[in-house]
């Protein structure tokens, strides 16, 4: 102690020394550490910018000009496959009067029947297109344009139905619309529209085939087939008792038209031998409609009309 009273200059420059050297030390370990931080964090980034510089749509000039282009093809093909299904899509759908939509109805229904009538095909005794709910009730006004198109649809597909031929319909089923539950379509999140229905008839292999090959005609709306199930008419294979054969006609006796018997005369010749009988014809026909496949089918299909909503502008 007495040392540092007497050299108190000596004694203060030590001292503050030391303490200016514990600051430093401590600035030092401090900005080491915020160092430290800061370059992790900027390995960190540089890390994420290579990893970026890596994939194919890094934001250079020729990505961003490639990814415009890119994006302006895809928009042109969107708007082509819009305008190819432009001949499905209804110029505009509407409302009528329900008593004018009732007899357009009732027109229609008398077109498909005389249709089915002229084809010898039989039509379930309540048919009315699958709109029976208003075989005697006029349709709410605000549904009679929605409604208007499908029944078209609807004609054009019986009709498509009668010229193939079935042997019958027996049945139609058709959806009902949520316009016709008092609710409403929003067209905003979808650019089609399903309108479910089913349909089950009897009829050959040729008639089911010309029925499918129409409703994909371009002519009679644009359909779907959603699933179809056809059977026999018969489940169960062809058995003995339903063979049935023909019986020959006996043949008649040459020999008892002769009042001679089998003595020749002098100057005659010995009558030719008869032909054989001919042999017993069979009809077999109905064993082979089942195996050769003429015999009727059962037919169930489940389809769509689809509607093509107004074009949406692409952004």
């Amino acid at each position: 102690m007495s040392w540092i009273k007497e050299n108190k200059f000596l004694a203060g420059l030590a001292g503050g020394t030391l303490a200016g050297t514990i600051l430093l030390f401590v600035a030092g370990y401090l900005g080491l550490s915020n160092y430290n931080k800061t370059k992790e964090k900027f390995d960190a980034g540089l890390s994420e910018v290579s990893a970026a510089e890596g994939i194919a749509l890094y934001p250079s000039e020729e990505n961003r000009d490639g990814k415009n282009k890119a994006l302006e093809d895809y928009k042109k093909a969107v708007e082509s496959l819009q305008t190819t299904f432009d001949k499905f899509r209804p110029q505009e759908i509407k409302d009528v009067t329900p008593q004018a939509f009732a007899d357009s109805l009732l027109a229609a229904n008398a077109e498909v029947r005389q249709a089915f009538e002229a084809a010898g095909a039989t039509l379930p005794e309540q048919f009315f297109l699958g709109f029976e709910r208003y075989k005697t009730s006029l349709a709410p006004a605000s549904t009679t344009g929605i409604l208007n198109y499908q029944m078209d649809a609807v004609k054009k597909l019986m009709l498509a139905l009668a010229a193939a031929k079935p042997a019958e319909l027996k049945n139609i089923y058709r959806a009902t619309l949520l316009e016709e539950e008092g609710q409403s379509f929003d067209p905003a999140t979808t650019v089609t529209r399903e309108f479910p229905m089913e349909i089950s008839f009897l009829g050959t292999e040729e008639s089911v085939r010309n029925f499918f090959t129409a409703i994909s005609k371009t002519e009679n709306g644009y359909f779907v087939v959603r699933s179809a199930r056809f059977t026999n008419q018969k489940q169960q294979a062809p058995n003995l008792s339903e063979a049935k054969f023909e019986t020959a006609a006996p043949a008649e006796d040459a020999s008892s038209d002769s009042g001679g018997g089998d003595f020749l005369l002098p100057g005659e010749e010995a009558p030719a031998a008869g032909a054989d009988p001919a042999a017993a014809t069979t009809d077999s026909s109905q064993i082979l409609s089942q195996v050769l496949g003429s015999e009727k089918i059962q037919v169930f299909v489940r389809l769509d009309l689809v509607q093509f909503l107004p074009v949406k502008k692409l952004p």
